[in-house]
């Protein structure tokens, strides 16, 4: 299966467990992988035959802006949800980085849907 990856989308998100931590924002980096077959769209170079980017950016701001969350788990869920829900991908796999554990590059969940 053909992919998009976009790598390391920087957002700031509220997200932890203690109420203390969701407070304020924090610095999240999001990599996702949408699986689509990409074949029509190189054979006619035509961007109405992808995925638009921008569109799958937007997805992700508004998901993670919806609400605060305790655990990266959900917001990985929630972000793979979302865009299967509009099409926008067969296969998503989402990828989020947490700074919140120190001496540590940092804390990451991956998780894989399908439709």
């Amino acid at each position: 299966m053909d992919k998009i990856t976009i790598k390391d989308l920087e957002l700031d998100a509220h997200i932890g467990v203690t109420a203390e931590e969701r407070a304020r924002p924090q610095k999240v980096l999001l990599t996702i992988v949408l699986e689509r077959d990409l074949g029509e769209a190189g054979r006619t170079d035509t961007e109405t035959t992808t995925t638009p980017y921008d569109e799958v950016v937007q997805v992700i701001k508004d998901v993670i802006a919806d609400r605060p969350r305790k655990l990266i788990e959900a917001m990985a869920l929630d972000v793979a949800r979302e865009i299967l829900f509009r099409r926008m991908a067969v296969t998503v796999t989402v990828e989020v980085k947490k700074f919140s554990i120190p001496r540590t590059k940092y804390v990451s969940v991956e998780i894989q849907r399908s439709m």
